[in-house]
């Protein structure tokens, strides 16, 4: 067995490397942790927009309820302002929950609702096709984040470990009886 190594003997080529290695280093770092920045305000603004969008198509199931109970049943009607309600006033942990009631209970809408005015139909679907996008919106923006915090170096160097990972916001969105009232183009179809 040789001799260990003294550092005095190490030529100047190996120094040379080891600082090319740190600058590398530390420039990967610097660029992963103004990547994560931008992504976690991604996924805030994103959220914004879906939680904005939530409220919208809960406001618009309350008023429904409220103002149109007997284009859809008593029933129906109690049905959608209760599953309204809960969706605007749930917290974070049950906010999926609520927010998939509401969403069953604007499906179980009939198809035609007559007395309904036509703007409110519109709305209503154009705020089920925007919750659907900002959903998918902020779910990528999640998904985004969650790959670069999982990549191997990033846990290996502990970079943006002390910050939550971001959760996704998983819901039946499928589009209902109210939004297969309009086309496309959101035209109302009588």
């Amino acid at each position: 067995m040789g001799a260990p190594l003294a550092w005095g003997a190490v030529t100047p080529e190996v120094w040379f490397l080891l600082a090319g290695l740190a600058v590398l280093l530390l420039a990967w770092a610097g660029w992963t942790l103004t990547r994560l920045r931008r992504l976690e305000v991604r996924v805030d603004r994103a959220w914004t927009t879906l939680d904005a969008q939530l409220q919208r198509r809960a406001a618009l199931a309350e008023e429904l309820a409220r103002c149109h109970p007997a284009a859809l049943g008593e029933e129906h009607a109690a049905r959608l302002a209760a599953a309204a309600g809960e969706a605007r006033t749930a917290g974070a942990g049950d906010r999926e929950l609520a927010e998939n009631g509401l969403g069953r209970a604007l499906r179980e809408l009939p198809g035609d609702l007559p007395g309904v005015p036509a703007a409110l139909r519109t709305e209503l679907a154009g705020t089920a096709t925007r919750v659907v996008l900002a959903r998918r919106f902020y779910n990528d923006a999640v998904r985004d984040t969650r790959e670069l915090r999982g990549r191997r170096l990033t846990v290996l160097t502990r970079v943006h470990a002390g910050r939550p990972l971001p959760r996704f916001f998983d819901i039946d969105d499928r589009l209902g009886a109210v939004a297969s009232s309009t086309d496309g183009a959101g035209r109302t179809h009588e």
